[in-house]
Formats: structure tokens, sequence, C-alpha cells
């Protein structure tokens, strides 16, 4: 099947192709929105539980996020004994429950163990939603999806900070938490009527410690896979110090006020232009060009962002601060999804633990370093830039480590 072909494969049962793009994109915008929609009223948050420090309520994102990145170790090899869909709706229940259950919070605490809560659930909606992916497209194919996928998904980011702040001009923040459950309420029902189970037979694995070690080994020392995985967490890392630093950046520094989600969008649809963009090209030249092009140039204009920043007027001008930004989380767009599916390109076989993985350490090590960089937060905005710059560096290692030092190999021929 050709990959611009509208008719999607037969294992989807007669759901369409671009039906199958929106319904895993919504499954895996569940995540971005128990992120991004509550960055409005984190202040909000701090002064309803008495968090005195600042910085202490980014650990709203932090939290959930361990509990997302841990619990994908879980959902991984259980969808690949069970299938896709008993492990799929599992996880909506607990992200539902514990949504709603977050609006009774009586401390910042209880708010944080929720958050971890809620964050295990989502887990199987990214982890099985990624599965279902790799059983059902491959190669140049399910990167072409994959990036259709990241721009619907992108628009979560633009829309969720502004409906975050509606939500707040009408109620408190125990409201955003109500609408967090009552989407994923929806979603959960459109993915219960119209998605599959597509698991082959063929590919089930017993749910055993030897088995699932064994599928952790073939993941962890496949060279490429491994590497790959390793650049998305540290490229992750970056992109979840600006989630943990948005909020203080274009509020106190740049005062933008009620403004701040209008800003957070303009760059979410950069990446949303991005995605699109990669999913055009990146069957005629392939993964690795575009996205070993677009790090280079991620590199090039985070080390020119942070010469500005260093020596440049103190804060930074606000349209030379979101331009640089901009054309850097752009390239971003490119590197992600083509990194993904570089990552599960040789692992189909065992899709659930590959992806498990995947999810694991992209989490994990990008909510830490993503966590470091928002806690080194100093009224300036110095830290996040630097870290881009850093991480964007260590990526490339992972990279060339990969590539076995060789960057744009014309490998994964086009579909015929």
């Amino acid at each position: 099947m050709s990959g611009s072909n509208a008719t999607a494969p037969a294992v989807l049962r007669g759901v369409g192709k671009m039906q199958f793009i929106g319904l895993c994109a919504a499954l895996m915008a569940l995540n971005a929105l128990a992120v991004d929609i509550m960055l409005p009223g984190l202040q909000q948050i701090g002064a309803s539980l008495n968090v005195e420090d600042e910085n202490s309520r980014q650990f709203v994102v932090t939290a959930y996020l361990v509990g997302f990145g841990i619990a994908q170790l879980f959902f991984g090899p259980v969808s690949d004994r069970f299938g896709r869909r008993k492990p799929l709706f599992f996880g909506f229940v607990v992200y539902i429950l514990s949504a709603f259950a977050i609006t009774l919070s009586p401390t910042f605490t209880a708010l944080l163990a929720l958050r971890f809560v809620q964050g295990i659930g989502s887990a199987a909606t990214r982890v099985v939603t990624v599965s279902i992916i790799r059983d059902v497209y491959g190669g140049r194919q399910m990167a072409e999806v994959m990036s259709l996928i990241m721009m619907v998904f992108m628009v979560v980011p633009v829309i969720a900070p502004g409906t975050g702040q509606i939500i707040l001009f009408f109620g408190n923040w125990h409201l955003i938490f109500v609408f967090i459950g009552v989407v994923g309420l929806l979603v959960g029902l459109w993915a219960w009527r119209k998605l599959p189970e597509t698991l082959s037979p063929n590919d089930v694995r017993p749910f055993t410690a030897s088995v699932i070690l064994d599928g952790f080994r073939i993941v962890l020392s496949n060279r490429s896979a491994l590497s790959y995985t390793l650049a998305s967490a540290v490229l992750f890392g970056a992109l979840f110090g600006f989630i943990n630093s948005a909020n203080q950046i274009y509020i106190e520094i740049y005062e933008l006020g009620a403004w701040f989600p209008l800003a957070f969008a303009g760059v979410a649809l950069f990446m949303a232009l991005s995605s699109f963009v990669n999913s055009r090209l990146v069957g005629r030249f392939g993964m690795r060009r575009l996205s070993h092009g677009a790090l280079l140039g991620f590199i090039v204009v985070n080390a020119v962002w942070l010469v500005v920043e260093v020596f440049g007027p103190e804060p930074l001008p606000f349209p030379y601060f979101i331009t640089l930004f901009a054309v850097s989380m752009f390239l971003y767009g490119w590197i992600g999804s083509n990194f993904n599916s570089l990552a599960m390109e040789p692992l189909g076989h065992v899709a659930g633990t590959a992806s498990s993985v995947l999810g694991f350490t992209t989490t994990i090590g990008g909510a830490a370093l993503g966590a470091a960089i928002g806690q080194a937060y100093n009224g300036t905005a110095l830290p996040l830039v630097g870290g881009y710059c850093v991480l964007s560096i260590v990526g490339l290692g992972f990279v060339l480590f990969a590539e076995k030092g060789k960057l744009f190999r014309p490998q994964n021929p086009p579909v015929k």
C-alpha cells in the first residue's frame, strides 16, 4: 500500500486511514492535555495549596511524567501478551478517575500523588498507541503516519493553555481537571467503538519474567534502537525543560499575563507545521536524511540563541526570543517523529516491549533533565537556552554512535 493511500490496511476493519490517524492522535494527545492545559493554573494551584517555593509548582508536571514514564515498562509486555485493547482501556479508567479525584485533593502532596497515578493511566495510551501504529505500518510509511499524528497531536499544545486560561475565567483550577476527565471519557468511548485489536496472534508473547527480560534484551542490545531512544530522551529533556519553566519565563520575565497561552500556542503551531512538512517529505528523502539535517540545524540555531542570550541585552527582547525559539522547535518537529520511527523500525516483532522501553527512557530521562532545567530557573532564560544547546549536542553524539559515525545514510528505501 502506498503511504499516501487514504485506505487503511485490512487489519483496521473498515476504519479509514484518516480516522485511524485522528484516533491515534487523540489517544496520544491525552498526555499533552494533562500537562499543557494546567500551565496557566500553576500559580493558582500553588496559592490554593500553600506552595511557597515558586519552582516547586513545577512538580505538578514532574510527578505526572514520572508515573507516565515508569508505567510504560509494565504496559508494553502486557500489551504483547494480552493484546492492545485491554491494557488501553484499563489505562483509560485510571486516567479518568484520577483526574476527577484530583479535584478533591486536600494538600499539595495528595495532588502530586494523584498526578503520579494519572501518569500511570496515561502511559497505557502512549505505549499501546505506538504499538498499534507499528502493528499496522513500517518503514517510511510509519514515519509518514507518525508525522501526521504528531501534526494533529500538536493541536493540543496550541489550544490547551488557552483552554485552561478560559476555564480559569469561569472557575478555579479544579475545573481544569474535571475537563481533563471528561475529554478522557469521550476519547475512550471513541476508541472503544472504533479501534480493533491489531496484535497478530503470531506476535503474542508469554507474560513471564524470562520472556519479558528477553524482550528487553532484544531492545537494549539493538544499537540503532537504543541509540535513537537515548537521543530522543535528551532532546525530550530540552522540551520538558521549556514546559516546566514556560509559565515563569512568559509571565515573570516577559510579563505576558493572560497572553501566555497565545505565545505558547504560536510555538506549538510551528511544530505542527513542521510535522506536516515532514510527512510530505519523508517518503522521498527518508527518515535519516531529514532528521539528521534537522538535528544539525537545531544545534546551530541553539548555539546562536545561547550566544545572543549571554552577550545580548537582559532580558532578550521578546521578538528575538520567540523567533529563535520558534525556529528551534520547527526543526525539532523534524526530529521527534523520525527518531521514534527509527527506534521502533527494527523491533516490530516485540513492538509493545519496544514501545515501553522507548517511552520509559524518553519520558523518565526527559523528565529528569527537564526538571533539572526547570529547577535551575533563576529569573532569566539562560538555563533553558543553555539546556537546549547542550542537550542537542549530546543527542548528536548518540546519533553518531547509532550510525557508526556516518550521517545521512540512504537507508529505508521508498515504498513502491
